[in-house]
Protein backbone atom coordinates (compact mmCIF):
# COMPACT_ATOMS: atom_id res chain seq x y z
CA UNK A 1 0.00 0.00 0.00
CA UNK A 2 0.90 3.33 -0.46
CA UNK A 3 -0.15 6.36 1.27
CA UNK A 4 -3.03 7.90 0.33
CA UNK A 5 -2.38 10.79 -1.64
CA UNK A 6 -5.27 11.83 -3.98
CA UNK A 7 -9.10 11.45 -3.66
CA UNK A 8 -10.39 8.44 -5.70
CA UNK A 9 -12.73 11.18 -7.30
CA UNK A 10 -12.08 14.47 -8.20
CA UNK A 11 -14.70 16.45 -6.52
CA UNK A 12 -15.72 19.52 -8.38
CA UNK A 13 -16.48 22.41 -5.70
CA UNK A 14 -20.16 23.67 -5.49
CA UNK A 15 -21.23 27.07 -6.63
CA UNK A 16 -24.08 29.27 -5.39
CA UNK A 17 -25.72 31.84 -7.91
CA UNK A 18 -26.32 35.60 -6.47
CA UNK A 19 -24.72 38.92 -7.33
CA UNK A 20 -21.05 38.62 -6.98
CA UNK A 21 -19.38 41.20 -4.19
CA UNK A 22 -15.83 42.56 -3.89
CA UNK A 23 -13.94 40.25 -1.22
CA UNK A 24 -10.33 40.75 0.63
CA UNK A 25 -8.13 37.42 1.63
CA UNK A 26 -5.63 38.49 3.67
CA UNK A 27 -2.92 36.41 5.35
CA UNK A 28 -0.06 37.12 7.67
CA UNK A 29 2.17 33.86 7.89
CA UNK A 30 5.24 34.18 10.12
CA UNK A 31 7.69 36.42 8.95
CA UNK A 32 7.91 34.84 5.22
CA UNK A 33 9.78 36.24 2.95
CA UNK A 34 10.25 36.17 -1.33
CA UNK A 35 10.85 33.96 -2.62
CA UNK A 36 7.99 32.54 -0.47
CA UNK A 37 4.45 33.05 -2.49
CA UNK A 38 0.71 31.96 -2.20
CA UNK A 39 -1.33 30.60 -4.74
CA UNK A 40 -5.09 30.69 -4.61
CA UNK A 41 -7.62 29.09 -6.89
CA UNK A 42 -11.35 30.19 -6.79
CA UNK A 43 -14.73 29.96 -8.35
CA UNK A 44 -16.83 33.30 -9.20
CA UNK A 45 -20.35 32.55 -10.58
CA UNK A 46 -19.21 29.70 -12.34
CA UNK A 47 -16.02 30.70 -13.78
CA UNK A 48 -12.96 29.51 -12.54
CA UNK A 49 -10.22 32.71 -11.07
CA UNK A 50 -6.38 31.72 -9.84
CA UNK A 51 -3.93 34.72 -8.69
CA UNK A 52 -0.28 34.76 -6.69
CA UNK A 53 0.97 37.21 -4.28
CA UNK A 54 4.59 37.15 -3.13
CA UNK A 55 4.99 37.71 0.94
CA UNK A 56 6.19 40.50 2.39
CA UNK A 57 7.20 39.54 6.39
CA UNK A 58 4.29 37.29 6.58
CA UNK A 59 1.81 39.07 4.57
CA UNK A 60 -0.15 38.79 1.30
CA UNK A 61 -3.56 39.91 0.11
CA UNK A 62 -6.11 38.72 -2.81
CA UNK A 63 -8.82 40.82 -3.91
CA UNK A 64 -11.42 39.80 -5.84
CA UNK A 65 -15.65 38.97 -6.24
CA UNK A 66 -17.61 36.21 -4.78
CA UNK A 67 -21.32 35.04 -5.32
CA UNK A 68 -21.89 34.89 -1.29
CA UNK A 69 -20.47 31.13 -0.95
CA UNK A 70 -16.79 30.79 -2.87
CA UNK A 71 -15.05 27.05 -2.86
CA UNK A 72 -10.94 28.10 -2.53
CA UNK A 73 -7.65 26.22 -2.63
CA UNK A 74 -5.18 28.10 -1.09
CA UNK A 75 -1.48 26.96 -1.47
CA UNK A 76 1.77 28.61 -0.20
CA UNK A 77 5.23 28.00 -1.48
CA UNK A 78 7.37 28.46 1.48
CA UNK A 79 10.39 28.19 -0.99
CA UNK A 80 9.70 29.47 -3.96
CA UNK A 81 9.51 26.35 -5.74
CA UNK A 82 6.13 27.12 -7.88
CA UNK A 83 2.65 26.71 -7.79
CA UNK A 84 2.24 22.49 -8.62
CA UNK A 85 4.86 21.83 -5.80
CA UNK A 86 2.77 23.80 -3.21
CA UNK A 87 -0.17 22.21 -3.77
CA UNK A 88 1.00 18.48 -4.14
CA UNK A 89 3.22 18.37 -1.37
CA UNK A 90 3.88 21.25 0.40
CA UNK A 91 1.27 23.58 2.53
CA UNK A 92 -2.07 24.20 1.14
CA UNK A 93 -5.26 24.41 2.53
CA UNK A 94 -9.06 24.30 1.14
CA UNK A 95 -12.17 26.51 2.81
CA UNK A 96 -15.41 28.70 1.68
CA UNK A 97 -15.41 32.29 2.16
CA UNK A 98 -18.05 34.75 1.02
CA UNK A 99 -18.36 38.65 0.53
CA UNK A 100 -15.77 39.45 3.13
CA UNK A 101 -12.79 40.79 4.69
CA UNK A 102 -11.26 37.56 5.40
CA UNK A 103 -7.35 37.50 7.72
CA UNK A 104 -5.89 33.99 7.95
CA UNK A 105 -2.81 33.87 10.61
CA UNK A 106 -0.23 31.41 11.89
CA UNK A 107 3.06 31.91 13.51
CA UNK A 108 4.26 29.33 10.32
CA UNK A 109 2.45 27.83 8.14
CA UNK A 110 -1.67 27.69 6.48
CA UNK A 111 -2.56 24.15 7.96
CA UNK A 112 -2.82 25.39 11.48
CA UNK A 113 -4.03 29.16 10.40
CA UNK A 114 -7.05 31.08 11.97
CA UNK A 115 -9.89 31.89 10.15
CA UNK A 116 -11.59 35.43 10.99
CA UNK A 117 -13.97 38.11 9.85
CA UNK A 118 -15.71 35.12 7.77
CA UNK A 119 -19.07 34.10 8.62
CA UNK A 120 -19.04 32.11 5.87
CA UNK A 121 -15.59 30.25 7.13
CA UNK A 122 -17.29 29.94 10.37
CA UNK A 123 -20.55 28.17 9.08
CA UNK A 124 -17.92 25.76 7.00
CA UNK A 125 -16.20 25.20 9.96
CA UNK A 126 -19.53 23.92 12.30
CA UNK A 127 -20.92 21.81 9.08
CA UNK A 128 -17.06 20.02 9.14
CA UNK A 129 -17.75 19.30 12.88
CA UNK A 130 -21.04 17.75 12.29
CA UNK A 131 -20.26 15.40 9.45
CA UNK A 132 -16.83 14.60 10.59
CA UNK A 133 -14.22 16.57 9.20
CA UNK A 134 -13.49 16.99 5.27
CA UNK A 135 -12.25 14.95 2.66
CA UNK A 136 -8.72 16.66 3.38
CA UNK A 137 -8.63 15.64 7.16
CA UNK A 138 -9.63 12.45 6.80
CA UNK A 139 -6.69 11.83 4.29
CA UNK A 140 -4.43 13.98 6.26
CA UNK A 141 -5.28 11.05 8.72
CA UNK A 142 -4.92 8.42 7.00
CA UNK A 143 -1.56 9.54 5.28
CA UNK A 144 -0.26 9.84 9.20
CA UNK A 145 -1.89 6.84 10.30
CA UNK A 146 0.19 5.73 7.52
CA UNK A 147 3.30 7.45 8.59
CA UNK A 148 3.40 6.16 11.85
CA UNK A 149 4.10 2.75 10.73
CA UNK A 150 6.98 0.68 11.12
CA UNK A 151 8.97 0.11 7.87
CA UNK A 152 8.44 -3.52 7.83
CA UNK A 153 4.18 -2.51 8.59
CA UNK A 154 4.17 -0.32 5.49
CA UNK A 155 5.05 -3.25 3.59
CA UNK A 156 2.68 -5.69 5.53
CA UNK A 157 -0.67 -6.01 4.26
CA UNK A 158 -2.21 -6.83 7.60
CA UNK A 159 -1.48 -3.35 8.64
CA UNK A 160 -2.16 -1.35 5.61
CA UNK A 161 -5.36 -2.77 5.17
CA UNK A 162 -6.53 -1.41 8.57
CA UNK A 163 -5.31 1.68 7.52
CA UNK A 164 -7.08 1.90 4.18
CA UNK A 165 -10.08 -0.17 6.30
CA UNK A 166 -10.32 2.63 8.71
CA UNK A 167 -10.24 5.15 5.72
CA UNK A 168 -12.72 3.75 3.74
CA UNK A 169 -15.25 3.32 6.95
CA UNK A 170 -14.43 7.02 8.10
CA UNK A 171 -15.52 8.29 4.41
CA UNK A 172 -18.49 6.22 4.31
CA UNK A 173 -19.64 7.53 7.72
CA UNK A 174 -18.99 11.02 6.63
CA UNK A 175 -21.77 10.51 3.38
CA UNK A 176 -23.83 9.46 5.73
CA UNK A 177 -23.92 12.39 8.16
CA UNK A 178 -24.11 14.50 4.96
CA UNK A 179 -27.25 13.12 3.89
CA UNK A 180 -28.33 13.29 7.60
CA UNK A 181 -27.18 16.68 7.39
CA UNK A 182 -29.30 17.95 3.97
CA UNK A 183 -32.08 16.42 5.37
CA UNK A 184 -32.22 18.44 8.51
CA UNK A 185 -30.95 21.50 6.91
CA UNK A 186 -33.20 22.12 3.64
CA UNK A 187 -32.77 25.95 3.84
CA UNK A 188 -29.12 25.65 4.48
CA UNK A 189 -26.31 26.23 1.46
CA UNK A 190 -24.25 23.93 3.21
CA UNK A 191 -27.13 21.39 3.24
CA UNK A 192 -27.14 21.28 -0.40
CA UNK A 193 -23.22 21.17 -0.70
CA UNK A 194 -23.63 18.10 1.97
CA UNK A 195 -26.24 16.37 -0.81
CA UNK A 196 -24.37 16.94 -3.66
CA UNK A 197 -20.82 15.48 -2.28
CA UNK A 198 -22.95 12.99 -0.84
CA UNK A 199 -24.65 12.13 -4.33
CA UNK A 200 -21.32 11.75 -6.03
CA UNK A 201 -21.34 10.17 -9.70
CA UNK A 202 -23.49 7.67 -9.26
CA UNK A 203 -26.71 9.07 -7.81
CA UNK A 204 -28.29 6.80 -5.70
CA UNK A 205 -32.04 8.18 -6.87
CA UNK A 206 -34.74 6.37 -4.30
CA UNK A 207 -31.86 7.94 -1.84
CA UNK A 208 -30.87 11.43 -3.21
CA UNK A 209 -33.79 12.46 -4.99
CA UNK A 210 -36.25 13.13 -2.33
CA UNK A 211 -34.44 15.16 -0.35
CA UNK A 212 -33.28 17.17 -3.19
CA UNK A 213 -36.84 17.77 -3.66
CA UNK A 214 -37.68 19.08 -0.41
CA UNK A 215 -34.00 21.31 -0.66
CA UNK A 216 -35.58 25.35 -0.33
CA UNK A 217 -36.09 26.18 -3.89
CA UNK A 218 -33.57 29.36 -4.11
CA UNK A 219 -31.20 26.42 -3.37
CA UNK A 220 -32.68 24.58 -5.88
CA UNK A 221 -32.55 27.47 -8.45
CA UNK A 222 -28.69 28.20 -7.36
CA UNK A 223 -26.05 26.65 -9.66
CA UNK A 224 -25.57 24.08 -7.04
CA UNK A 225 -28.79 23.14 -6.97
CA UNK A 226 -29.12 22.98 -10.82
CA UNK A 227 -25.84 21.18 -10.90
CA UNK A 228 -27.66 18.40 -8.95
CA UNK A 229 -30.49 18.34 -10.93
CA UNK A 230 -28.83 17.92 -13.99
CA UNK A 231 -27.16 15.23 -11.99
CA UNK A 232 -30.31 13.51 -10.92
CA UNK A 233 -31.42 14.05 -14.40
CA UNK A 234 -28.17 12.17 -16.08
CA UNK A 235 -29.29 9.32 -13.64
CA UNK A 236 -32.49 8.97 -15.15
CA UNK A 237 -31.31 9.31 -18.77
CA UNK A 238 -28.04 8.63 -19.44
CA UNK A 239 -27.91 4.98 -19.53
CA UNK A 240 -26.93 1.87 -22.03
CA UNK A 241 -29.61 1.56 -24.47
CA UNK A 242 -30.93 5.37 -24.39
CA UNK A 243 -29.67 8.30 -26.89
CA UNK A 244 -27.04 9.91 -26.17
CA UNK A 245 -28.31 13.63 -24.86
CA UNK A 246 -27.09 16.38 -27.76
CA UNK A 247 -24.73 18.57 -27.26
CA UNK A 248 -22.51 21.44 -29.18
CA UNK A 249 -19.37 22.69 -28.39
CA UNK A 250 -16.47 24.47 -29.97
CA UNK A 251 -13.58 22.96 -31.33
CA UNK A 252 -9.30 24.02 -30.61
CA UNK A 253 -10.27 26.36 -33.55
CA UNK A 254 -13.30 27.67 -32.11
CA UNK A 255 -15.60 26.26 -34.37
CA UNK A 256 -19.22 24.54 -33.37
CA UNK A 257 -19.38 20.58 -33.56
CA UNK A 258 -22.36 19.06 -32.72
CA UNK A 259 -22.56 15.68 -31.31
CA UNK A 260 -25.50 14.65 -34.51
CA UNK A 261 -23.14 15.27 -37.09
CA UNK A 262 -20.98 12.34 -35.87
CA UNK A 263 -23.45 9.61 -36.68
CA UNK A 264 -23.64 6.67 -38.74
CA UNK A 265 -20.19 5.08 -37.20
CA UNK A 266 -19.22 3.80 -33.66
CA UNK A 267 -18.06 6.79 -31.76
CA UNK A 268 -16.29 7.45 -28.35
CA UNK A 269 -17.34 10.01 -26.25
CA UNK A 270 -14.26 10.73 -23.96
CA UNK A 271 -14.44 13.39 -20.78
CA UNK A 272 -10.54 13.95 -19.76
CA UNK A 273 -8.05 16.93 -18.66
CA UNK A 274 -4.83 18.43 -19.04
CA UNK A 275 -4.00 17.52 -15.14
CA UNK A 276 -5.85 14.07 -14.94
CA UNK A 277 -3.07 11.61 -14.59
CA UNK A 278 -5.29 8.81 -15.21
CA UNK A 279 -6.47 10.02 -18.50
CA UNK A 280 -3.33 10.72 -19.62
CA UNK A 281 -1.61 7.39 -19.29
CA UNK A 282 -5.06 5.70 -21.19
CA UNK A 283 -4.30 7.92 -24.13
CA UNK A 284 -1.23 5.40 -25.53
CA UNK A 285 -3.95 2.62 -25.35
CA UNK A 286 -6.79 5.32 -26.69
CA UNK A 287 -4.45 6.04 -29.52
CA UNK A 288 -3.72 2.56 -30.53
CA UNK A 289 -7.30 1.67 -31.12
CA UNK A 290 -7.94 4.84 -33.08
CA UNK A 291 -5.03 4.27 -35.08
CA UNK A 292 -6.48 0.16 -35.63
CA UNK A 293 -10.05 1.30 -36.25
CA UNK A 294 -10.50 4.67 -37.85
CA UNK A 295 -10.72 3.09 -41.32
CA UNK A 296 -13.84 0.99 -40.25
CA UNK A 297 -15.43 4.26 -39.59
CA UNK A 298 -14.37 4.79 -36.01
CA UNK A 299 -14.32 8.01 -34.14
CA UNK A 300 -13.58 9.89 -31.15
CA UNK A 301 -15.06 12.76 -29.26
CA UNK A 302 -12.79 14.27 -26.18
CA UNK A 303 -14.59 16.64 -24.24
CA UNK A 304 -11.73 18.83 -21.78
CA UNK A 305 -12.69 19.99 -18.40
CA UNK A 306 -9.26 22.07 -18.42
CA UNK A 307 -10.37 25.57 -17.98
CA UNK A 308 -6.52 26.93 -19.85
CA UNK A 309 -6.88 26.87 -23.05
CA UNK A 310 -2.80 26.80 -23.38
CA UNK A 311 -2.28 23.77 -21.37
CA UNK A 312 -5.13 21.82 -23.03
CA UNK A 313 -3.71 22.71 -26.63
CA UNK A 314 -0.15 21.73 -25.29
CA UNK A 315 -1.65 18.12 -23.67
CA UNK A 316 -3.16 17.40 -27.58
CA UNK A 317 0.29 17.81 -28.87
CA UNK A 318 2.33 16.14 -26.72
CA UNK A 319 -0.01 13.04 -26.54
CA UNK A 320 -0.50 13.35 -30.04
CA UNK A 321 -4.50 12.65 -30.09
CA UNK A 322 -6.05 13.01 -33.44
CA UNK A 323 -9.52 13.10 -32.71
CA UNK A 324 -11.80 15.68 -32.30
CA UNK A 325 -11.14 18.04 -29.36
CA UNK A 326 -13.74 20.06 -27.86
CA UNK A 327 -13.97 22.39 -24.38
CA UNK A 328 -15.74 25.49 -23.41
CA UNK A 329 -12.93 25.97 -20.89
CA UNK A 330 -14.97 26.18 -18.09
CA UNK A 331 -13.15 23.83 -15.75
CA UNK A 332 -15.59 21.41 -13.56
CA UNK A 333 -18.60 23.54 -14.76
CA UNK A 334 -18.08 22.37 -18.56
CA UNK A 335 -21.74 22.51 -19.98
CA UNK A 336 -21.36 19.09 -21.62
CA UNK A 337 -19.70 17.45 -18.16
CA UNK A 338 -22.32 18.88 -16.81
CA UNK A 339 -25.38 17.51 -18.92
CA UNK A 340 -23.85 14.08 -18.68
CA UNK A 341 -23.61 14.41 -14.98
CA UNK A 342 -19.84 13.94 -14.86
CA UNK A 343 -17.95 14.71 -11.48
CA UNK A 344 -14.72 12.18 -11.69
CA UNK A 345 -12.42 11.85 -15.07
CA UNK A 346 -11.40 10.17 -16.74
CA UNK A 347 -14.93 9.07 -18.41
CA UNK A 348 -16.66 7.93 -20.92
CA UNK A 349 -19.69 6.78 -23.26
CA UNK A 350 -19.23 4.49 -26.74
CA UNK A 351 -21.90 5.32 -28.81
CA UNK A 352 -23.64 2.96 -32.15
CA UNK A 353 -23.89 4.47 -35.16
CA UNK A 354 -27.33 6.11 -34.29
CA UNK A 355 -25.61 7.65 -31.36
CA UNK A 356 -27.40 5.18 -28.80
CA UNK A 357 -24.74 4.03 -25.57
CA UNK A 358 -24.08 0.42 -26.06
CA UNK A 359 -21.18 0.69 -23.25
CA UNK A 360 -19.18 3.44 -20.71
CA UNK A 361 -16.91 3.76 -18.46
CA UNK A 362 -14.43 1.49 -20.86
CA UNK A 363 -11.01 1.80 -20.03
CA UNK A 364 -7.82 -0.39 -21.14
CA UNK A 365 -8.48 -3.67 -22.43
CA UNK A 366 -12.42 -3.62 -21.57
CA UNK A 367 -12.17 -1.04 -24.38
CA UNK A 368 -10.24 -2.79 -26.45
CA UNK A 369 -12.91 -5.76 -26.38
CA UNK A 370 -15.67 -3.80 -26.77
CA UNK A 371 -14.61 -2.42 -29.79
CA UNK A 372 -13.32 -5.65 -31.20
CA UNK A 373 -17.06 -6.82 -30.66
CA UNK A 374 -18.38 -3.86 -31.92
CA UNK A 375 -16.14 -3.74 -35.23
CA UNK A 376 -16.09 -7.97 -35.45
CA UNK A 377 -12.21 -7.68 -35.89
Amino acid sequence: MKKILTLAILLAPILASAQSAPFTISGKIGQLQAPAKAYIDYMDNGNSVEDSAMLVNGAFTFTGHSNGYSYARLALSHDGGGKQKAVYTGDVIYFYFGKEKVLITSKDSLDNAVFTGSKVYNEYAAYNKVIGGSIMALTKAANNAFASLTAAQQKDTVFTNRVNNDYMSSRQKRTEQQIAFAKAHPNSFFGMAALSEAAGGKVDLPLIEPIYNAMNKNLQASDAGKELAQRIAAAKNIKIGAMAPAFTQNDVNGKAVQLADLKGKPLLVEFWASWCGPCRAENPNLISQYKRYKDKGFQIIAISLDDHKDKWLEAIAKDGMPWIHVSDLKGWNNEVGRLYGIRAVPANFLLDGEGKIIAASLRGEELNKKLAEVFKD
